[in-house]
């Protein structure tokens, strides 16, 4: 690795942005949703600084003499920390980083995942954090707890996190672990053959189901978005319903 990627908590603390324009403007929105307060150069209790100027150089070197540690915009040789490309589902918080190389490629990358992460994703590490003491309970030897978890969100497990509604089956899970995950039936309704305008919660079912029924006007390149894996079955559909997460893919009437 050519970094150390680390999470640093700034709730409360003061962190100095310095430069006008939509740039500067991004690392102030990014400080303070991040829960910290913006300050000037001159406040001598901040240890992180943004810096999105035209000449950068020396308020850079005044600022790393202090011990700050310095981001600067577009000049990763002055750098002492980048900025990953953020996807959001709090608690859970995922950073595509690529060492100051390419920002557009993290942007990309980071725009693909968004696909394959459930909205409710948050929701689901809070639930496993309220359980935390259940599970210590339930499971008191730390080896078999991890196993048991593990197992749990695997794929195809009952907390599997890429799968629709994995956050609402935590409790049950915890009632009855050994329990197969159920299968699951989702229609969507498809308005056109262009796989770009596909939404991002179609994108990633799609590339999440065990099974993909469809009726025969559905396109290919749609149906190419689906895991390579997964079963394709043309509607109607006869005999028991395939296992696992199934979507049902109809086109708009």
């Amino acid at each position: 690795m050519k970094a150390l990627p680390l999470f640093h908590l700034v709730v409360g603390q003061p962190v100095i942005v310095l430069g006008e324009g939509e740039a500067a403007e991004a690392k102030r929105r990014l400080v303070e949703r991040a829960g910290a307060y913006v300050v000037e150069d001159d406040n001598r209790d901040a240890r992180l600084a943004f810096i999105a100027m035209d000449s950068p150089e020396l308020a850079t070197v005044r600022l790393k003499a202090r011990g700050v540690l310095v981001n600067v915009t577009d000049r990763p040789e002055l750098c002492d920390f980048t900025v990953p490309s953020l996807l959001d589902r709090d608690p859970v918080l995922v950073a595509v980083g690529t060492a100051g190389a390419s920002a557009g490629l993290a942007k990309q990358l980071r725009m693909r995942l968004e696909t394959l992460l459930p909205a409710d994703l948050g929701k689901l590490a809070e639930g496993l954090h309220a359980a935390r003491a259940w599970l210590r309970e339930r499971w008191p030897d730390a080896a078999e707890r991890r196993r048991t978890l593990d197992a749990a969100l695997a794929q195809g497990g009952q907390l599997d996190p890429l799968a629709e509604g994995s956050a609402t089956r935590v409790e049950d899970w915890l009632m009855d672990p050994d329990a197969p995950a159920a299968a699951e039936a989702v229609t969507l309704t498809i308005t056109s053959d262009d796989p770009d305008d596909l939404t991002l919660r179609q994108a990633r079912l799609l590339g999440t189901a065990d099974a993909i029924l469809f009726e025969p006007s559905i396109a290919p390149a749609i149906l190419a978005r689906a895991r390579n894996d997964a079963a394709r079955l043309e509607l109607p559909q006869e005999g028991p319903m395939p296992e696992g997460l199934v979507l049902v893919l109809r086109r708009a009437s």
